[in-house]
């Protein structure tokens, strides 16, 4: 049987076309005959003969009511609907209209209707079409929230699918007989003249007949503002991810989905979470926010546009469903299969919706899917690219990096990826910045970063997945061990714990009151709530409790990288009001250096070369090195660590506006620095029972930053720990040897029952003194704020931009706020 129902149409289209003239009228300029999509009948003229007993009219009268039954056309009711003489595409009614005359049209969009002959077919409880209607209603109804009308009916199960031909040279639309179901299969395979049932097609070139006339209107833009019902896709992608949410509320057909009492429950339900399981993908990756959550960082409410979506796509901003449909479809399809390149094409075979709406949606996916890649929603990580993800107009410029840490690396290899030409300037001999794995212990021990905290979503996890890296999870387990080789009691670090975060959340509820405008060290703030609560509570802390709530501040200077009185008490948190990375925390077993290394292959980077001086002051701007080489580009990304920065390592000509140094010099530059010791055997196995860390309990105030926590580098005989707060000036002189010994004496005392063995190699970091890092991670000084990080994000005069860690309001500090600017710098300037 053909598919190509459109061929049928020409016979019946000029019939009508000669009909018309012959009784005097002719179409009115400009106004397009469409084929009707099915052959028509030939309506024969009742005779004029009247029945007996029946007086005969006038022969005038006679000729005017022949002249009548040849205007009996009703046009489209409407307002400006294109179709002058509409088509009924339903057919169902054995008095259906055709391409006739009915007492009304229904339109559904401007080359569909359906008249009113078959609406009685559906809508009528004595016709033969009703039943079929109201079982579709009630699957619609247990399903769906929209209204069940006659017109989604005949959206959802009437209108004839539309098909695109795969052939490279044709790619012409043709509309499916109404028997044949669309599907994802058939649309990749799709050629014109394709026969169904095993019929074989001969002789006819069919690429070579002409489309529709209808489908070049759906291309025009006020096409889809006279679209009544937005389309529905059924068997998306994204059904699995979205089962707890309405289908209609998220872009799907509710007749797509078998009616399951539980999930109708539960959509109705408003206080209860769904847990997201879908076989075969990653548990990290949860694109979407199911019902009644909240906090999830890169999670977007399937339900409903955001903010520069609607920016980018203003059209949608009254019925977002299309969009939200293709935009679901496209991020469920890059969740489920992360290691290829995402196109148009992969994705325009799963819109399985009836109608030309159909063929408005394929068209409109390159542009949702050229934005959500310049976003780095997908196509981005360490995916491996032949072709520019991007059309021309993104990639004809040039640009410079400076800096191949990760922020640089992710900015360049998104930039290069979209087509642009990409220059790195690293002044060290390596690239990953402040990511630097050691495997001299037989084991990889990140000098810098090696723990993701928080893995949902987290870009980290999807590029390990992209890569097939597995991450270690970290238990939630850390025994506090006291120096004498005592294991605290539990229950006494859970109530320290408790004061510990009561003391951080009355700190909170003094920044709301606005009436104080004058910030204060944490430290200070800290020490005022403390003892504010005793004399309250009548309280009084043993040495234990005490030790034990300085082990949890040594905690938090671990988190701000200083010591406490240089943090702002106002804003030390300031992160924590948007949405953070949830879940598992992991630490790569591999390093960050081999997602970092994949990241920069078939980049251009050139080591050595740090960079003196920017100038920005032309058309081009011009960067000089150390070495006197200049490099010219219409931009530059400066990824440089922030106290680089503040000691104006860098000289830009003209000068950074004054907004922007003081933002920078309002954020502190911490520092930690790290040990990590290989011995001959596992000795502390026994003691902590397999956890992944443990705690040491400071014997006092002043030693409390010295060796904190310890973590089992496992399978090896490998323990890493880290030296913070006010220690890290006090081991800043010191020999290697002598920090080992220090540690050592700690990990005798804390293993006293024990011999604890010699190390065999160590080493020991030292990022205050590298000269192009000089600190590890960023925190707000006291009488700053967060905005600070976004003020250092801001691009000046459109040709010098910003990344790394310190530019990240909402993930500072750590690898994932680093990648994740540089991603968002490469998206601004493809946008630009």
């Amino acid at each position: 049987m053909l598919s190509d129902a459109d061929y049928s149409g020409n016979a019946s289209g000029n019939a009508r076309r000669a009909r018309k003239r012959s009784s005097g009228e002719s179409p009115g300029d400009g106004q397009t005959l469409r084929s009707s999509g099915r052959q028509t009948n030939v309506r024969v003229k009742r005779t004029n003969n009247p029945p007996p007993g029946q007086s005969k009219r006038k022969a005038t009268d006679t000729e005017e009511e022949d002249d009548q039954s040849e205007k009996k056309y009703r046009k489209c009711e409407k307002a400006g609907c294109s179709a002058t003489y509409p088509v009924c595409f339903a057919s169902a009614s054995d008095r259906c209209a055709k391409n006739g005359y009915t007492s009304r049209w229904y339109h559904l969009s401007c080359g569909e209707h359906f008249c009113n002959e078959c609406f009685d077919h559906y809508y009528r409880s004595h016709k033969d079409g009703y039943e079929v209607f109201a079982l579709w209603k009630k699957v619609w109804t247990s399903n769906g929230k929209s209204e069940p009308s006659l017109k989604a009916f005949m959206a959802d199960q009437q209108l004839p699918f539309w098909v695109q031909c795969t052939k490279l040279d044709c790619g012409k639309w043709r509309q499916l007989t109404k028997e044949i179901q669309l599907t994802a299969s058939l649309a990749a395979a799709y050629r014109c003249g394709m026969k169904f049932n095993n019929i074989k097609s001969e002789g006819l070139d069919h690429c070579s007949q002409p489309e529709d006339l209808r489908v070049a209107e759906v291309s025009d833009s006020w096409w889809h503002s006279m679209l009544i019902l937005p389309p529905l896709f059924k068997d998306s992608p994204a059904g699995p991810f979205l089962a707890a949410y309405y289908p209609d509320c998220v872009g799907m057909s509710p007749s797509g989905a078998a009616s399951n009492p539980s999930l109708s429950e539960l959509r109705a339900d408003h206080c209860r979470a769904v847990p997201l399981q879908i076989p075969g993908l990653c548990p990290y990756f949860q694109p979407f926010y199911q019902p009644n959550e909240c906090g999830k960082a890169l999670c977007v409410r399937p339900d409903m546009m955001e903010l520069d979506e609607l920016y980018e796509f203003p059209e949608f901003s009254r019925d977002p469903t299309m969009y939200l449909a293709l935009r679901n479809l496209i991020l469920a399809s890059w969740h489920k299969n992360c290691k290829e390149v995402l196109t148009a094409q992969k994705c325009g075979v799963h819109i399985i919706a009836r109608g030309l709406v159909r063929v408005r949606c394929v068209q409109e996916m390159d542009r949702v899917l050229h934005f959500m890649t310049r976003k780095g929603l997908i196509n981005t990580g360490v995916l491996a690219v032949k072709r520019p993800l991007l059309p021309e107009r993104h990639g004809s410029r040039n640009v410079i990096v400076i800096g191949a840490g990760a922020s640089g690396l992710a900015a360049a290899r998104q930039l290069q990826n979209f087509g642009t030409q990409v220059v790195v300037l690293e002044a060290r001999e390596r690239i990953g910045g402040r990511v630097w794995d050691d495997t001299s212990l037989g084991t990889t021990v990140g000098r810098g970063a090696q723990i993701v905290n928080g893995c949902v979503n987290n870009p980290i996890a999807l590029m390990c997945e992209q890569m097939g890296i597995k991450m270690r999870k970290l238990g939630e387990r850390c025994d506090l061990f006291q120096e004498g080789g005592q294991v605290t009691d539990p229950a006494i670090d859970k109530r320290m714990d408790f004061h510990f975060n009561g003391i951080l959340d009355v700190v909170s509820e003094w920044r709301k009151d606005k009436s104080q405008n004058q910030d204060t060290p944490l430290r200070e703030k800290v020490q005022e709530v403390k003892k504010n609560f005793l004399q309250e509570s009548g309280i009084q802390f043993s040495e234990l409790e005490e030790k034990v709530l300085q082990f949890h501040l040594s905690n938090l200077e671990y988190a701000c990288g200083s010591t406490l009185d240089q943090v702002s008490a106002r804003s030390w948190d300031h992160n924590e009001f948007f949405a953070q990375f949830s879940g598992d925390h992991t630490l790569l077993a591999k390093g960050y250096s081999a997602v970092l290394h994949k990241l920069a292959e078939g980049l251009d980077i050139r080591t050595k070369c740090p960079v003196q001086a920017v100038d920005y002051s032309g058309d081009v701007v011009k960067v000089t090195s150390s070495n006197g080489s200049q490099w010219t580009a219409q931009k530059v990304l400066v990824t440089v660590p922030l106290t680089l920065l503040q000691k104006n390592s860098i000289q830009f000509h003209p000068a950074l506006p004054e907004r922007k140094l003081k933002a920078i010099h309002s954020l502190g530059a911490g520092i930690i620095e790290k040990i990590a010791l290989q011995f001959p055997y596992r000795f502390w196995d026994n003691k902590i029972q397999g956890a992944d860390y443990f705690g040491h309990i400071p014997p006092g105030p002043d030693k409390r930053g010295m060796f904190s926590v310890f973590y089992d580098m496992e399978p090896q005989a490998v323990l890493m720990s880290v030296i913070t707060g006010d220690a890290v000036p006090a081991v800043r002189d010191m020999e290697d040897k002598e920090v080992v010994d220090e540690c050592m004496k700690v990990l005798r005392e804390l293993f006293k029952e024990q011999d604890v063995p010699e190390p065999l190699h160590f080493f020991v970091t030292h990022w205050s003194r590298d000269p192009w890092s000089q600190m590890s991670y960023s925190f707000v000084k006291t009488g700053g704020s967060g905005e600070a990080y976004d003020i250092l994000a801001e691009d000046v005069q459109g040709k010098v931009f910003f990344a790394g860690e310190a530019t990240n309001r909402h993930f500072p500090q750590t690898v994932t706020g680093a990648y994740l600017s540089g991603v968002r710098e490469a998206s601004k300037m493809a946008a630009m």
